[in-house]
């Protein structure tokens, strides 16, 4: 029986494919980065064909690596950047516009004029997110509207939709599906009754043909072209990046939460098989579905966690490698009174102001390079304190959290979380929990694991950290960071 499950994790910056071990160890990764594209204030793309080459540049890496081959494999986990959302031809694969990236904020028109209407409950309602820019719907109804004959042609069948998961999953098998968490994340999915809903796809005027079918996150999807690895391999399991992480910490059961930092952040706290509806502008999402059974969860999501690391390093130049920011960090302390406020693309969670623009406030003449790194640190972790608050106020505070995602390597940015969020962190052995989680979908459905209690008995904590800060030290520097938002925010 083949004993190796691998995971494919297609990020906002770059894609990885990492080769797990039936005891959820890792064997091998590979990992390459591809170009962003920003041709306008508030517009991200991406190169669908250049992200498809990176993921299969990656599995053969990764295979190679481990020394096995397809053979070896028993089944392939696809993770996602979410609404991230492609139009191809259904002939040719060609994409017939770049990738609209979830961060992008063109249609925030679109989306205010839709509120005018009065439709942004009724939207909430059936798919328990926010009329936001970030979703797939507009992003969809965008690319049919300004492409010169889009519209006629998907009218005729000719075009298909998908977000990242389900457009790679056309490249890599020929058949056009989608989970159950990324079509729940389009604006155009009833959560309720799990399918997508018709009043809403007419509403953004999409031709249902252009739907992937939807389906359970740990289903036999496919099995991949010979040519592509020497051999077919099953796809047996689909997540969008936040709800495989949820899966990757084991937070089966209600209550428990999760944080990851990747490009963006994202606390997801499982609440059961009961959708449960924010009245504080968190999102309702589905969690998982597994077999028959649906779990959701509650949602916050902000926008630039790693990614403002990144520009610091890349746009600011001020640093070579995200490492140098630990030494940084260390040197100036908690108590920094700079803020960095990173609404590059606007602010989501709780503030959802996609008009809103990024400033750094507090600067003095003793200001320097570590202070305004030191400062992007910090606002993830003030960033997380926000969707903290908004979940205390749904009466929905997780006792502990789990966290992930390339940042928290760093130990000076998980112990100021856990100071200015006042709870103990829980950092795993394995921080790569989103490719971690798709690989347990898959082991679920190519038969490596009987159920989700053998998957949770594989979580070990290589780290707990503890609140340290005084509660004034706390409450000053929250309430500076506070103050720093509200001078951005365009709407109150």
């Amino acid at each position: 029986m083949s004993q190796f499950l691998m995971a494919i994790d297609q990020g906002t910056t770059s894609s990885r494919a990492i080769i797990f071990n039936k005891k959820g160890q890792i064997q091998a990764q590979a990992q390459q980065e591809f170009e962003q594209f920003f041709p306008h204030d508030g517009w991200v793309e991406h190169d669908p064909e250049e992200i498809f080459q990176s993921v299969i540049n990656c599995c053969k890496q990764a295979i190679q690596k481990a020394g096995i081959n397809a053979a070896d494999i028993a089944s392939i986990g696809i993770t996602n950047q979410r609404e991230t959302t492609v139009v191809w031809d259904k002939k040719t694969g060609e994409a017939v516009y770049p990738a609209i990236v979830w961060q992008d904020r063109r249609t925030a028109d679109f989306c205010e004029a839709l509120k005018q209407k009065g439709l942004e409950q009724k939207i909430s309602d059936k798919t328990g997110l926010l009329l936001d820019p970030y979703f797939s719907g507009s992003k969809i109804k965008w690319i049919l509207d300004e492409v010169k004959g889009a519209k006629q042609r998907a009218q005729k069948g000719e075009l298909l939709f998908g977000t990242i998961d389900c457009y790679l999953l056309w490249r890599l098998t020929g058949e056009h599906k989608t989970d159950v968490t990324n079509a729940s994340r389009t604006l155009l999915f009833n959560i309720h009754d799990m399918q997508w809903d018709d009043e809403l796809v007419g509403l953004f005027d999409i031709p249902p043909v252009m739907l992937p079918t939807t389906h359970a996150c740990d289903s036999r999807f496919g099995m991949t072209h010979e040519h592509l690895f020497d051999g077919p391999i099953l796809v047996g399991g689909m997540a969008g990046d936040q709800q495989a992480a949820l899966i990757g910490q084991a937070c089966f059961k209600d209550g428990m939460a999760k944080s990851t930092y990747g490009t963006g952040c994202f606390l997801i706290l499982n609440t059961g098989e009961t959708p449960r509806q924010s009245q504080h502008r968190l999102l309702t999402t589905v969690g998982y579905q597994i077999g028959d059974t649906v779990h959701y969860a509650l949602e916050g999501s902000i926008f630039m966690a790693g990614a403002t690391i990144q520009w610091i390093r890349d746009g600011l130049k001020l640093i070579d490698h995200a490492s140098e920011t630990l030494d940084m960090a260390q040197q100036v302390g908690a108590n920094n009174h700079v803020y960095m406020v990173p609404a590059f693309t606007g602010l989501g969670a709780p503030y959802w102001d996609p008009n809103a623009r990024g400033a750094i406030m507090g600067l003095t003449r003793d200001t320097g390079i570590a202070e305004i790194v030191t400062a992007g640190l910090q606002s993830v972790c003030y960033q997380t304190r926000d969707l903290l608050e908004a979940m205390a106020k749904d009466d929905a505070v997780p006792a502990r959290l789990r966290v992930d995602g390339g940042m928290v390597v760093n130990d000076w940015v998980v112990q100021f979380l856990s100071d200015v969020m006042n709870l103990p962190i829980e950092r795993p052995m394995i921080t790569e929990t989103t490719a971690l989680g798709v690989a347990y979908l898959a082991g679920l459905t190519s038969g490596i694991y009987k159920d989700l209690d053998e998957v949770s008995q594989l979580w070990e904590q290589q780290r707990q950290f503890t609140p340290e800060m005084a509660d004034s030290e706390r409450d000053n520097l929250y309430n500076g960071w506070l103050d720093s938002v509200s001078r951005v925010r365009t709407s109150q």
